[in-house]
């Protein structure tokens, strides 16, 4: 069978950190014969070369290709993309890894709309990537009608026939941003572009020792020279005009822009700061014509403006301003309505932990921010201005991302805008109030969420600010604690985090938080063979579920199929089961409540109540506590604990005297 898909992977020195990409990629859904992975291992000097050629003996679909190094990813990518046979090369990082399924997802849906180059969907794991180019799919896409240009790192899937059409390869040696100026000509080059967006294929991972090629301090000539060869790609294949400029407005926003803001810009020493400031401003003089910048929101047009002007201490008292905004999310309710999830929430911004105010009327219109501000302080003044002129404008998206992979999906939000007066005069707050709705079934890009943790962020883009932040802390008194709710085969738990008070979902993990072990022998009733229990859940609709009893005196557990259903009043639900017939025999037995029995891993959750059979008839009791240790046991227990302390002391200060 032909290949179908060619990773290749460029190595050096990723130690342990390239245990997980080979996992990924040996865990594909793909068949094995259907794909191949080049390993092209640029000069390690680590055991990663000798581990390669173990793995390459064990497995016929990797490959490895040793070389010389070359100093930077380029080479190693070429090299792969010439030994490659398969239809598609795919470019993965050694210490990133796959989604299971993205090589057969990406392959198909390629395929399926006849796209030169496939766009996955990206989580970062400590790493920033592109949120709004993956608000959905996007099958026909284009740099006209997609905001492809905020994705421009290497981990694609693209053509080979359209690669060798069209002449394009890395550009190599030791340097940076190859893959800008190659993925760019890819976008502007491409008869057809597909972003798949409902499925996360691939997770850019920031080591844990910081040493990803990325996160490296750079020297900025080097780094703005090649900048410009992006810029480059760009000029030979659009014209001048909106696109051009828009496309141009992406390295203005990223590569400079916002290294001239805030944090980013406050930690650099004082030498390397005043280097970067220079070289940034001579692209930005050189190549960036009015309507690169007047695209950017507030605060980035006047940050542009002084660095075009040459005022680097106006960008630094900016930027110190800017630090000490931050966003905040505060929830109102939380609350299961007919199987969904409804959370009210406000959103604002903050400066020094408090709520930011603005003035209350303003004659600019936003006119002034295309104008240099003379001081920093006129430049505070024209973004404040600005935001409450463009307020109509603000959103606030809502996300709910997983905690073990940070895979995130947008869940839709309804938003109202509310002026509202400040304690100080002639100042007002700006709040967004959002009511953001999430349906188990399909919260996950269109498909039921999976189980795991995840933590609710709220997006907040308001004048000069896209952040994000927590849900939380909650400050509601009483705090709303919505029950579990079961839907669409799935057990989800709304909970506040125990530090910082913040929502988080539990999904098909929770076991103390259903509420099964709060329940009272009221809350169980036994007609004939009829077992009714009452159960602290949503449930919106008839739903299956299963009992499974278990007993001393039965080797064998007792299950029975049954039906969850919500009550009439909205308050709970209940389950009915009817007892099988004979089957428990004289005994006291503990009930489990399986919620989602169609589960790939069903879980039986214990139940705080039991059942007493006896001669055929079956009554509702607690179930017996295990006894407890007795007064003497616990003053033995008290006593070598004090003994085991003074052992640990004792030694402790013989360590220290030798």
């Amino acid at each position: 069978m032909s290949v179908k898909v060619s990773v290749i992977v460029p190595v050096y020195n990723p130690g342990p950190y390239i245990e997980d990409c080979v996992a990924s990629l040996l865990r594909q859904s793909m068949p094995a014969d259907e794909y191949e992975v080049i390993f092209v291992d640029d000069g390690s000097t680590d055991a990663t070369p000798a581990r390669l050629d173990e793995l390459a003996a064990a497995e016929p679909r990797l490959k490895v290709i040793h070389q010389e190094n070359s100093g930077w990813s380029g080479k190693p990518r070429n090299v792969g993309i010439e030994a490659s046979q398969g239809e598609f090369v795919m470019f993965v990082d050694n210490d990133d890894y796959l989604g299971d399924e993205a090589l057969e997802r990406m392959y198909e849906y390629g395929v399926a709309n006849s796209a030169d180059v496939i766009v996955g969907k990206m989580a970062g794991k400590g790493r920033p990537v592109p949120v709004e180019l993956f608000r959905h799919n996007h099958p026909k896409a284009s740099v006209e009608n997609a905001p492809l240009i905020d994705s421009l790192t290497p981990h694609k899937m693209v053509r080979r026939a359209f690669l060798d059409r069209i002449g394009l390869r890395f550009p190599e040696g030791r340097r940076r941003l190859e893959d800008h100026v190659f993925v760019t000509e890819a976008y502007l080059r491409a008869d057809n572009v597909s972003v798949l967006s409902d499925y996360v294929c691939y997770y850019h991972v920031k080591r844990d020792d910081a040493s990803n090629a990325g996160f490296q301090r750079f020297d900025p000539v080097g780094y703005f020279r090649n900048l410009r060869e992006a810029l480059d790609v760009v000029e030979q294949y659009t014209e001048p005009g909106p696109l051009r400029d828009r496309l141009f407005r992406r390295w203005l926003r990223n590569e400079m822009v916002e290294r001239m803001r805030s944090n980013r810009l406050l930690k650099l020493p004082e030498d390397y700061r005043k280097e970067l400031f220079d070289e940034i401003r001579g692209v930005v003089v050189e190549r960036f014509g009015p309507g690169v910048a007047s695209g950017m929101q507030e605060a980035q047009r006047i940050v542009a403006a002084l660095i075009a002007a040459d005022r680097l201490d106006d960008v630094i008292a900016f930027a110190e301003w800017e630090a000490s905004l931050a966003p905040s999310a505060t929830p109102q309710s939380v609350e299961w309505r007919d199987g969904v999830l409804h959370v009210g929430f406000t959103a604002e911004f903050t400066s020094r932990g408090k709520p930011m105010t603005f003035p209350a009327e303003d004659d600019s219109d936003g006119a002034d921010l295309d104008g240099t501000p003379t001081d920093a302080d006129d430049a505070i003044a024209r973004v404040a201005a600005s935001t409450v002129a463009r307020f109509d404008r603000a959103t606030a998206d809502f996300l709910v991302r997983e905690r073990a992979t940070a895979a995130q999906f947008f869940q839709p939000v309804e938003l109202t805008r509310e002026i509202l007066p400040a304690d100080e005069d002639g100042q007002v707050r700006l709040v967004l109030r959002g009511t953001a709705t999430v349906d188990p079934g399909t919260a996950a890009g269109g498909v039921a969420i999976g189980g795991g943790l995840f933590d609710v962020f709220v997006r907040i883009k308001l004048g000069g600010w896209t952040r994000e932040c927590r849900l939380g802390p909650v400050k509601l008194d009483p705090r709303p604690v919505p029950p579990a709710g079961v839907v669409a085969g799935r057990v989800v738990l709304p909970y506040w985090t125990g530090k910082q008070a913040t929502l988080s979902l539990d999904v098909d993990r929770a076991v103390k938080g259903v509420g099964l072990g709060r329940l009272k022998p009221d809350d169980v009733t036994v007609t004939g063979d009829r077992l009714r229990v009452a159960v602290p859940l949503h449930v919106p609709g008839d739903t299956k579920a299963r009992l499974r009893f278990t007993s001393p005196v039965s080797a064998a557990p007792v299950e029975a199929e049954g039906t969850l259903s919500g009550a009439a009043d909205g308050s709970g639900a209940f389950i009915e089961v009817t007892l099988p017939s004979g089957t428990l025999a004289d005994g006291t037995w503990k009930p489990e409540l399986c919620l989602a029995p169609e589960a790939d891993e069903p879980r039986f959750l214990a139940m705080s109540v039991g059942l007493s059979a006896k001669a055929g008839r079956v009554q509702v009791v607690r179930p017996a506590k295990p006894a407890g240790p007795s007064t003497g046991q616990k003053v033995v227990r008290k006593v070598r604990r004090t003994l085991g302390k003074i052992a640990r002391k004792a030694g402790l200060r013989r360590g220290n005297g030798a």
